[in-house]
């Protein structure tokens, strides 16, 4: 090597003198004749007594690098390996570090009362790539009168001192050197050479009973643990090991393999060789023995990528196919498939931790609310009068069992009231049809406003109407008070009002002439009922034919109490706000504001109009003094025959008799002062006694009737 150098050098000045270059051609010869230490002849051993020789070692010529030759010894039936001239046999071999574990046995330096003293020195190579380890090493005494030094014969001196009081004192828990039997002490750095000593202070007087000898060593931490009876047998039992450093020297071969990079030695000259990531070999060899591609995928047991992904290998490293499409570069423990998933995990826990938060929020939310919905039925029902109407209802005996609803159980008999539902509508509420759990169709009034000073009007409401039992009255279910506005369940009639019946003609078939009288005397019976027979008067106040409902046998069930009023048996009239239907409402009543029997005997006399003309209470197609029903039927009782007014079906089947009469009891209950009007009483029994009358108008026509004229004043 040191020829080509020189070689090398001579050729350039040569060049630059004009000298002939093959001067120093003998030089390289020698250049070229030199084997290759980086490349090892495949005739290598690679082991010598069960131990590993790994390049840059070598067994034989040409198998190492210089300085890393080792010899493979038959001191002993089993071959050793040594290293080259010395005395250091090789435990084990590392690449990877750059360090190599020796036996440090042979090395113990000894002191004992019988005069038996020797010294331990460990010596390498000068120029060699091996030092002694200061890191990996420990200096190590053993005695009870002992103390020990370890110098590398220049610089460096270190020792420790062990003494023992008692034998019982010897005993230190672990194994550790803490002065007691046993001592240690550190090591220097990047040492070839060091000498170790033992001796005494007291010539073991004071432990001669358990203790004659002293020892101290090197030994790697770790390697060696303390028991009593090392201080009588420890060299015969002594199996320690020291660790050598080594590094590759920048003149000590050609570089490091492929796929291989430098690293510098921790002893702090020359460099180590590692396989790049990916790959694992022996860095100091090319080809097949160096380092190769790993291949993370062979064992899907331990592949680096996440449960589901497809590992694919690569030179170097590997990449990892996610089950959604992404691919992540895998060259460091799966990590960019890992990344992948670990960015998918993370939004998808901040997700599930959202959603687990928003769903407490609504649950804790709608509980609140459920709270205070269950708060605001019990204050409603309270505000109602609940309490007041259970007791009241639980007193009386004899009456129509009345039921108390809930508002749920409404609110689902109607589909959360649902527009299909409803059956009519009106100025104080809308009423739904309902089905209960039971099966039962109900009609349920809801209504729109209430005057809370009513609350107790209303209770009394109630409990009148359980008490009637007439079968032309909308009999009352119950009621419900969970709401702000109370609500009325009747029974359900099925064929609609008799104002659709008469005026929706394009729906209903006509209702024959028999059946509106029969209609208009079970409306009249019903109404003195409430007048009279009831246990309290009730003033309707709200006849109308739309609050007249029909079943299917045309029977006709006065109902909608919404503003009816109650008073004793003893009162006749009561001074309130005008309330009711235009068209229907009494004169006097809307001048003086006093509600009387005779208001309702009114209204029946506009229903009563309504039959027999089949026009609507409230026209604009007629003219402006005659678009009030009531007015138009007075006026032409004056000035016309019953045959210009009364409705062509009603005229074909009544006979002639039948419509004067009905025709004079509507004037009746027309008259503008209420003091002249029939009780409803009266009014019930005269159409009685008409539809006593026999009726031949059916089996007359039109033209051959002679309808007489009434002349007879409104007064």
């Amino acid at each position: 090597m040191l020829c080509c150098i020189i070689y090398l050098n001579n050729f350039t000045q040569a060049s630059a003198m004009g000298s002939h270059p093959l001067a120093n051609l003998p030089c390289l010869l020698f250049l070229l004749l030199l084997p290759s230490s980086s490349h090892p002849t495949h005739d290598c051993p690679q082991r010598c007594g069960g131990i590993d020789i790994p390049f840059p070692f070598g067994i034989g010529p040409n198998c190492s690098l210089p300085g890393f030759q080792v010899s493979c010894g038959h001191q002993s039936q089993t071959p050793l390996p040594y290293l080259a001239d010395t005395q250091l046999r090789i435990l084990s071999i590392s690449i990877s570090n750059g360090e190599i574990r020796v036996d440090s046995a042979p090395f113990i330096a000894t002191d004992c009362s019988n005069g038996r003293h020797a010294l331990a020195t460990i010596s390498l190579p000068f120029d060699g790539p091996f030092t002694i380890s200061g890191a990996s090493n420990r200096f190590v005494a053993i005695g009870c009168d002992t103390v020990a030094v370890v110098a590398d014969g220049g610089t460096f001196t270190s020792g420790c001192v062990s003494l023992c009081s008692t034998r019982e004192s010897i005993l230190s828990p672990g194994g550790a050197c803490s002065g007691v039997g046993c001592c240690e002490a550190a090591m220097p750095r990047g040492r070839r050479y060091l000498s170790m000593g033992a001796g005494n202070m007291f010539g073991y007087v004071n432990v001669s009973t358990f203790d004659n000898c002293s020892y101290s060593f090197v030994v790697e931490r770790g390697g060696y643990e303390f028991r009593e009876e090392d201080l009588r047998e420890f060299p015969r039992r002594a199996s320690i090991a020291m660790r050598l450093e080594w590094a590759v020297g920048d003149d000590g071969g050609g570089g490091c393999g492929e796929n291989a990079y430098r690293l510098p030695a921790v002893r702090g000259s020359g460099y180590l060789c590692n396989c790049s990531e990916g790959f694992a070999g022996n860095p100091y060899l090319n080809g097949s023995g160096g380092c190769q591609d790993v291949n993370e995928c062979k064992d899907p047991e331990t592949s680096p990528c996440v449960n589901g992904a497809r590992c694919n290998n690569k030179i170097p490293g590997y990449n990892c196919k996610c089950p959604f499409g992404s691919t992540g570069d895998g060259t460091k423990h799966g990590s960019g498939c890992r990344k992948i998933f670990q960015i998918v995990e993370a939004v998808l826990g901040t997700c599930v931790g959202i959603v687990v938060m928003l769903f407490c929020g609504l649950w804790f939310y709608f509980g609140l609310k459920k709270r205070a919905l269950i708060k605001l039925k019990e204050k409603y029902f309270h505000q109602n009068g609940g309490l007041l109407l259970e007791q009241q209802l639980s007193t009386r005996e004899g009456t129509n069992c009345a039921r108390i609803f809930s508002a749920e159980e409404l609110k689902q008999a109607t589909c959360n009231y649902d527009n299909a539902r409803i059956l009519g509508t009106g100025a104080y509420g809308t009423v739904y049809k309902g089905v209960l759990e039971d099966g039962t169709t109900v009609a349920i009034k809801k209504s729109k406003v209430m005057d809370q000073s009513q609350i107790d009007q209303f209770i009394n409401e109630v409990v009148i109407l359980t008490q009637i039992n007439h079968r032309n009255v909308v009999r009352l279910l119950g009621c419900c008070l969970e709401t702000k506005v109370p609500m009325l369940v009747y029974e359900f009639i099925s064929n609609g009002t008799l104002y659709k019946h008469i005026h929706d003609r394009g729906l209903n078939d006509p209702i024959p002439w028999r059946a509106r009288l029969r209609i208009a005397t079970e409306t009249a019976e019903a109404l003195a009922y409430l007048h009279s027979a009831a246990s309290m008067v009730i003033f309707h106040r709200d006849v109308k034919s739309s609050n007249i409902l029909l079943d299917d046998n045309y029977t006709a069930k006065m109902s909608d109490f919404g503003i009816s009023r109650l008073l004793p048996l003893d009162q006749t009239q009561v001074p309130t706000l005008v309330q009711g239907t235009f068209g229907y409402l009494d004169p006097e009543y809307l001048q003086t504001n006093q509600l009387t029997a005779k208001s309702d005997v009114y209204s029946f006399g506009v229903v009563l109009a309504e039959l027999l003309t089949g026009q609507k209470p409230v026209s604009f197609q007629r003219s402006r003094e005659d678009s009030n029903l009531a007015m138009y039927f007075l006026s032409s009782l004056k000035c016309k025959d019953l045959k210009d007014f009364i409705e062509r079906d009603v005229k074909r089947e009544a006979s002639v008799e039948q419509l004067s009469a009905v025709s004079e009891l509507a004037r009746k209950c027309l008259l503008l002062r209420g003091e002249k009007r029939p009780t409803m009483k009266e009014v019930a029994q005269e159409l009685l006694i008409i539809a006593g009358i026999g009726s031949h108008g059916g089996d007359e026509t039109e033209e051959e009737s002679e309808l007489p004229m009434n002349n007879r004043s409104s007064s």
